[in-house]
């Protein structure tokens, strides 16, 4: 290109995106948006996925991020080049789960946008740990002339040796994650194909691995079967996707459950921040530090 290149960036794809000025209006996956946001980047504008609300951003999946005076283009098949482009960004900041897929957007919308403006893409996926995806974040966002406050590492240094500490003894907490799917059947959780709770195996805490089966990242099963797992803590997706904990209060397995495991809420879509990350560190280790909890 003729004009001089103030700013560049290669993303997970190895794509290479560069402009004549440092982008200042970006429009971001929910879930970059709020990285984002904890390094000091308010987003111009945020757009969802297939399993989001098209109308509003899903609050699970927000953070700290305040969504007053934030445009949302929507989610799903509603979503194409006109909606993403009326907050008028200058950079798209979106996920891929593997591939180089951006995640959230039909394969003909993603390669439309691309052909406007530049596009950046994370991969947050299963083969990824989740240092390294929020290295990556670390790394776009000192590109754009901003960077999470140290006290967040502290606060995470903090989050991992607590954990560290409830878990050293030989009787370890038994902790299942799971997304309520409805009346009957619950998604329980493979800990090794998501970086967070591979993250919380590292540490010491004991997650219940699933049966082997269909699902690479869910086990499908009953109720009846969940509730005989036994778990001490129950890591419950809070996703507008997932049917909320309060329908199942009729559910007499998950009553069960709820009545002797503590339930810590969760978000299988983290914000990938040193911020974001401690503070779920912490609610496990509120809820491992618990009475009662073995």
């Amino acid at each position: 290109m003729n004009e001089r290149t103030v700013w560049q960036f290669t993303d997970d794809r190895g794509q290479l995106s560069a402009t004549g000025e440092r982008p200042q209006r970006v429009l971001a996956y929910i879930q970059a948006g709020a990285t984002l946001w904890d390094h000091g980047i308010r987003p111009a504008g945020l757009f969802g996925s297939g399993h989001d609300d098209p109308a509003a951003p899903d609050p699970a999946k927000t953070g700290s991020l305040p969504l007053d005076g934030i445009a949302y283009a929507g989610a799903g098949a509603a979503l194409d080049v006109d909606a993403l482009l009326r907050c008028a960004p200058d950079l798209v900041v979106a996920v891929s789960y593997g591939g180089g897929q951006v995640y959230g957007l039909d394969p003909e919308t993603a390669k439309h946008l691309e052909g406007q403006l530049p596009v950046v893409v994370i991969d947050v996926g299963q083969a990824r740990t989740l240092a390294d995806i929020g290295d990556r974040f670390t790394e776009l966002a000192r590109s754009l002339g901003a960077e999470e406050p140290a006290s967040a590492t502290r606060e995470l240094d903090a989050a991992r040796a607590r954990l560290r500490a409830l878990t050293a003894g030989p009787d370890r907490a038994r902790v299942l994650a799971l997304s309520p799917a409805d009346q009957e059947q619950a998604y329980l959780a493979r800990p090794r194909m998501w970086p967070e709770l591979r993250v919380l195996a590292d540490l010491g805490v004991g997650l219940i691995e699933p049966a082997e089966g269909p699902g690479a990242n869910w086990s499908t099963t009953g109720w009846t079967e969940a509730a005989a797992l036994r778990p001490d803590v129950v890591l419950a997706d809070i996703r507008v996707n997932a049917v909320p904990l309060a329908e199942l209060r009729d559910n007499a397995e998950w009553a069960a459950v709820a009545a002797t495991a503590r339930v810590v809420p969760w978000n299988p879509e983290p914000v990938c921040s040193a911020h974001a990350h401690a503070r779920f560190l912490e609610l496990v280790a509120d809820a491992l530090d618990s009475p009662g909890t073995a």
